[in-house]
């Protein structure tokens, strides 16, 4: 929910306020860690696109979660993707809180856009897959190493499912890497499911949500097969699906 007070781009899903102990419901605000440019090689539309690099704050009565950090630097990388990143501390103050507030840290992957921060944290648990974090220390070019293993990062490893924090649930999504991951928030108004870059875009999740659905429906083939953890996202019957890289939000 967007108040007029709110900066363009600031979007809240329970709250609309920093950390409280009072609330009932888990709060999901997004953060604005900037943009880069996907160069046309690699969009497929023969365009280059600008696309967003979104974090998500969960303010929990247990601690504030923070799903990803933002972007790295590393020249090849500022050369290819041409980003305009907004720094930790500048995205956290946007939604009121400082890297200091952070208790715990999930990553969606560990490519070099989705951890840049995490050398600021550390001595938060950041919990990873172990496949993940596998990759990202043993697969060429995977990420900017340095981000992975900065001094003092303290992973919390999972090989599989989890809750975090009472009602947040960590649900492997592979696709994008093997060790994707995405979180779920139970709230009494419905679940909202931090998806990453398990899609692209709210309308490719969209797409595999249907092809689920006319499975589901008996309807004849051919269809689409869609990635079979979509139907433990919708099974735990999401009213909102965010992403890392699309302002959209997906609703049934």
């Amino acid at each position: 929910m967007r108040s007029g007070s709110e900066p363009a781009g600031h979007v809240s899903w329970g709250i609309g306020a920093a950390h409280t102990d009072v609330m009932k419901d888990p709060g999901v605000r997004r953060v604005d860690f900037g943009y880069f440019v996907r160069p046309v090689e690699e969009t497929g539309t023969g365009h280059p696109r600008v696309e967003p690099c979104l974090g998500y704050l969960i303010d929990h009565p247990g601690g504030l979660l923070l799903v990803d950090t933002g972007m790295g630097r590393h020249p090849e990388v500022d050369e290819h993707y041409r980003p305009r990143r907004r720094e930790l501390a500048e995205a956290l103050a946007e939604v009121g809180v400082r890297a200091s507030d952070i208790a715990l840290v999930v990553n969606c992957h560990l490519h070099f856009d989705h951890c840049g921060g995490n050398p600021q944290l550390v001595g938060r648990p950041i919990v990873a897959q172990r496949v993940e974090l596998d990759a990202a220390r043993s697969t060429p070019d995977y990420t900017l190493p340095e981000l992975v293993d900065a001094p003092g990062l303290r992973y919390e490893l999972l090989d599989g499912e989890a809750e975090v924090l009472p009602g947040v649930l960590v649900v492997p999504t592979p696709g994008h890497t093997a060790g994707h991951q995405s979180v779920v928030v139970r709230r009494g108004d419905g679940a909202v499911v931090v998806a990453g870059q398990s899609h692209d875009t709210a309308t490719a999740y969209s797409s595999d949500v249907l092809a689920w659905r006319a499975r589901g429906d008996g309807h004849p083939p051919p269809l689409p097969v869609p990635p079979g953890w979509i139907d433990r996202l919708q099974r735990l019957d999401p009213a909102r699906v965010v992403f890392a890289h699309d302002h959209a939000v997906w609703q049934p």
